[in-house]
Order: C-alpha cells, then structure tokens, then sequence
C-alpha cells in the first residue's frame, strides 16, 4: 500500500487524535469521529438559510435540519435528502455539517439532513425506518417545504450508504438519483480490500465487527437484505445511481460488488473510482482536492437527473 503525501500527513494527523474523557468504546468512536471532522474540514461555507425541525412519528420525532441555498421564499425547489455515516453508530449534525453545506451550495438545491436513530441504543431497523419515513413526510409535505415532491434525489455516506440503499429499495419511486459514497454494503469482512486494509487507515475490521454487532444484533443467523445491502435481489425501485469507490478502502470492494449487483438488476450505474484516497476522504477537504472534485460530481449529476429551476 503506498499513499500519497497529503494521504500519509492526514494518517499521522488521526493517530494523535485522542477522545476527551471518553468513558467506553462507543463514546470514543462517537468524540473521534466529530474530533476528525471538525479538525481536517476547512472553515464551513455560509447558506443563505438553515432551520431545524422535527418530524412527529408514532412513537418518536426524527431531527431533521434543512439547508436552503437560495433561501426561504424561493418556491418548487429540487431536494436532496442526506444520510450521513459513522458505522450506524456515531455521525450527526456537526460532523457532516461542513460537507452539506458545500453540497447544498453546489446543487442548488434544498438539502434535508436526517439525524436518524443511533445503534445500539436503537439498533436496525430504527434507523433505516426513520430514514424511510423521513423521505415519505418530506414528499407529503412538499408545498408547504417549498419543494417540489417530483424532483428529490438520496445521497449517503458510508453507513449512511447502506441506508440509502434500503430506502430506495423500499421506496425509490419518490426519488430521482441517488449517490452511494463509499457505502457499507456488507456484514460479513471478508473481501480482498478487507484483507488487505484490516488495520485501515481510518477504518479497522476489530471497529467494524463490533459496530454491526451493534446495529445488526441478529446479522449471522438471519441477516435482512434491508440491512445488509449485498444481499438485495431485487432493486426495481432504485433510481440510477453514483458510486464513489476509494482505493485505499476496506469497504472497496462490497461497494464495487453493490454497484455490479444494481447493474445486473438493469440499474443505470456510474461509478467514480477515487485512486489513493481512503475512507471517509469528504471530510478531509483542508488537505484534499479531492474532496471539493466529488461534490461537483454529485452535483453535475443531480443536474443531470433534477430540474433546478425555481420559481
């Protein structure tokens, strides 16, 4: 494995990271992963608007807070929804804040970020259901959010990928893209790319095992394709799709084999093959080019799938 300079100085940057006062392995990964974000991010971009809400469920209300680049009067706007990763246990808000911003700005469009439930505490489906139901209030309320319910598209991160992935299995009809950034598409760790980026960079198996322990508690005996993407037979609803795919990644190869899985499903594919990058490379933007060239490809590809024009 040879990494770049940049790639090999940021490295060296996380293993001196260290959680304050972390109490147990789950609030460690939880500090390191906010730690990370805020420390290799660049300063954040303005958006014309941010606000807050909560979407009232059964028995529950899923923080969501949206992003309008071209501010509150504008009407009939494309929508993006966001799910952000952190191995279905960490991530929020703060630690993907940066990234959407940008993404807002870039696309236009009225970006929804969906701060879903968190494993173990809820472990699946919580968070997938939260997403779905998210999607589907969101697109029954879109005149009164100023969007426009026939134009929205699903980007996911990571675990966030999985997510995504089980929403528009589930519901894809609502949407008219979705992106998978270097997804989490399998349970099981035992590709090549894991073989080879056990003990990383950024990711490590021992870390891995133990969140979809938490997330997926029954995995091994019974595992839900809704969970475990890979398993997906039947794709009919997804929308086409972007696939990043970094090199230095042990999730490389589970998100290449989903791609190849969508394709064969007739699933119009594209997919970005970032070379020396590692996981999680959207956060890194202080340091990597990389970052800022992957959000004008979602957003070129948005383009190419919403219509933008507002009234």
């Amino acid at each position: 494995m040879e990494l770049t300079k940049p790639i090999s100085q940021i490295l060296n940057h996380l293993e001196k990271i260290h959680s304050f006062n972390a109490q147990n392995p789950l609030e460690d990964t939880r500090k390191y992963l906010e730690t990370m974000s805020f420390q290799l991010s660049r300063k954040k971009e303005p958006v014309a608007m941010i606000e807050e809400l909560n979407i009232s469920l059964e028995s529950h209300q899923v923080p969501v807070r949206i992003y309008r680049p071209k501010g509150k009067d504008v009407q009939n706007s494309s929508a993006i929804i966001y799910i952000h990763g952190g191995w279905f246990i960490a991530g929020g808000f703060e630690t993907h804040d940066a990234i959407v911003r940008k993404l807002a700005n870039k696309t236009g469009s009225v970006v929804f970020f969906v701060d879903y439930r968190l494993a173990p505490e809820h472990p699946f489906p919580a968070g997938l259901n939260d997403c779905i139901d998210s999607v589907k209030w969101i697109a029954d309320h879109a005149v009164s959010l100023g969007i426009n319910a026939n134009q929205i598209g699903i980007i996911g991160d990571s675990a966030g990928g999985a997510l995504a992935t089980g929403v528009s299995t589930q519901i894809g009809e609502l949407l008219k893209f979705q992106v998978l950034i270097y997804p989490a598409a399998d349970h099981q760790f035992n590709t090549k790319s894991w073989e080879t980026y056990e003990t990383g960079p950024v990711l490590n198996k021992e870390g891995g095992i133990q969140a979809w322990k938490w997330y997926y508690p029954e995995g091994r005996n019974n595992p839900d394709p809704l969970a475990v993407p890979i398993l997906i037979k039947d794709f009919k609803n997804t929308p086409p799709t972007l696939f990043f795919i970094a090199e230095h990644d042990p999730l490389r190869d589970e998100g290449e084999e989903l791609a190849t899985h969508m394709q064969e499903a007739g699933v119009p594919i594209h997919t970005i093959f970032y070379k020396d990058m590692v996981h999680g490379f959207m956060h890194m933007d202080e340091v990597l080019n990389e970052a800022d060239q992957a959000v004008h490809e979602m957003a070129e590809f948005a383009h190419q799938h919403l219509k933008t024009v507002t009234k």
